[in-house]
């Protein structure tokens, strides 16, 4: 027996787990970025990165993140 649809996407998930995936999808993207720019001043090192080495990139990262705009939820 086939279940009932909810909504006229043709999927029954409703628009509360669109925006909820496109929350997610938001927030990988950023973890990506932050993992980018990790790997980037870790490879212009000459040793490894100390942890306030660390904490600044992620820091300078995080606020250009923040200056980018959000999707819609």
């Amino acid at each position: 027996m086939p279940v009932p649809k909810r909504d006229d996407r043709g999927d029954g998930r409703g628009g509360r787990c669109r925006r909820r995936s496109l929350m997610h999808d938001h927030v990988a993207l950023a973890e990506i970025e932050l993992c980018g720019e990790l790997m980037i001043a870790a490879s212009a090192a000459e040793g490894p990165l100390s942890a306030a080495r660390i904490d600044e990139v992620l820091r300078r990262a995080a606020d250009e993140l923040d200056d980018l705009p959000r999707p819609a939820r």
